[in-house]
């Protein structure tokens, strides 16, 4: 993943703010502990008692239902937590010293945007791991026609605006990281004759695997 610029100095200014309003509305930043959302996909694994083990969807409302627990609601707690919790219901009832372990195997409850020169931009779930080559195969490839090398990922991150440029030609030929796609991100995809906000954006940010702040 691309390593985020911590206190570096601004370069915002009046042309940049303007092209990041226009070209990206970033949701909320993934969080350093991820909290399990509505439709996530989770694999419960309770050792060495395989008739509570399962892999279940997060309901619409947040709930999963659980042996012998019931409905649990599990949007908003971290696998972390919702183990804790788990452990301390299956303790309290059913099992002596239980073990619980939880994975999120799908992250349906988070969301990118790709937009620019693709042949379907959109908004996508980011399923378990999400790289920049998958998010533009996720928008069915480039517009071949109209498509540029130069992309850049906005990002929200701490309260912070992020911007990062990538060159898809040296990411595709290993010599640049394909970076991780992380909630909120929005992926703009350049032309060869991009908009003069695109421009403004491209020119203050150097192909490099760093986020910049705006």
């Amino acid at each position: 993943m691309p390593t985020t610029v911590a206190g570096a100095a601004s370069t915002s200014t009046p042309e940049g703010n303007q092209a990041l309003e226009q070209l990206a509305a970033v949701s909320r930043p993934k969080s350093d502990a991820y909290k399990i959302g509505p439709q996530d996909f989770l694999d419960i694994n309770v050792f060495s008692v395989p008739a509570l083990s399962r892999q279940t969807q997060v309901s619409g409302d947040g709930t999963i239902n659980m042996p012998l627990l019931g409905e649990i609601q599990a949007a908003g707690k971290t696998s972390q937590q919702l183990e804790r919790e788990l452990i301390a219901k299956l303790g309290a009832r059913y099992l002596q010293n239980p073990q619980v372990a939880i994975s999120i195997k799908e992250y349906n409850s988070q969301r990118y945007t790709v937009e620019g020169a693709v042949k379907k931009p959109g908004i996508f779930q980011i399923k378990s791991h999400t790289t920049l080559l998958q998010s533009i195969s996720a928008a069915e490839g480039l517009d071949k026609d109209t498509a540029s090398s130069s992309v850049v990922i906005f990002r929200q991150q701490g309260g912070q605006r992020l911007a990062a440029r990538f060159d898809l030609d040296a990411v595709r030929g290993g010599t640049s990281p394909d970076p991780d796609i992380v909630e909120g991100d929005v992926v703009v995809v350049g032309t060869s004759a991009s908009k003069t906000a695109f421009q403004n954006v491209v020119k203050l940010l150097p192909v490099a695997s760093l986020f910049k702040p705006f």
